[in-house]
């Protein structure tokens, strides 16, 4: 489901929020366990210029006991948070995506969100040993988008 931005103003267009994602290392992965009780868990990430984020995991756990009894999540990445103690507010670009999780079972797209973390984190370093010592030990995770919106502060957009 898309909602509206109530602040349309500080709406962020499309190409600064991808940006964000492509150029940001870390973000807040919100999910709710088969109870209810809701779990956020700071995580490393690869956006694949598409409409699809990687996650890798330890093959059990909470975040994976969360997924199977519930795969609609919300993840937030925020990009610039400064504060300005003088104006009493914080100068803020963030960007929330919410959508659905899969944990994947295809060897090569396994293999796919590997290689785009490993791109992502260890640029220009081949990352074949490492994969080959964790493809074992390590669950991928696609979060497929279905919304995805980014938003700044207004001082930041008054000063566009």
């Amino acid at each position: 489901m898309e909602y509206k931005m109530r602040r349309f103003r500080q709406q962020l267009p499309e190409e600064e929020v991808k940006e964000i994602l492509r150029e940001c290392t870390n973000g807040v992965l919100s999910l709710v366990d088969e109870e209810g009780i809701p779990y956020g868990v700071p995580i490393s990430f690869a956006y694949d210029r598409a409409r699809t984020i990687y996650f890798h995991s330890a093959v059990s756990g909470r975040k994976i006991d969360c997924i199977n009894s519930n795969p609609h999540c919300s993840f937030c990445v925020v990009a610039q948070d400064r504060i300005v103690p003088e104006e009493f507010t914080t100068y803020f670009r963030s960007v929330i995506i919410a959508g659905q999780l899969q944990i994947l079972t295809d060897a090569d797209e396994i293999l796919r969100g590997l290689q785009l973390l490993c791109d992502k984190y260890s640029a220009g370093i081949d990352p074949t040993a490492e994969i080959a010592k964790c493809i074992n030990h390590v669950k991928v995770m696609r979060l497929n988008i279905e919304s995805m919106t980014g938003k700044e502060a207004i001082e930041l957009t008054k000063a566009r």
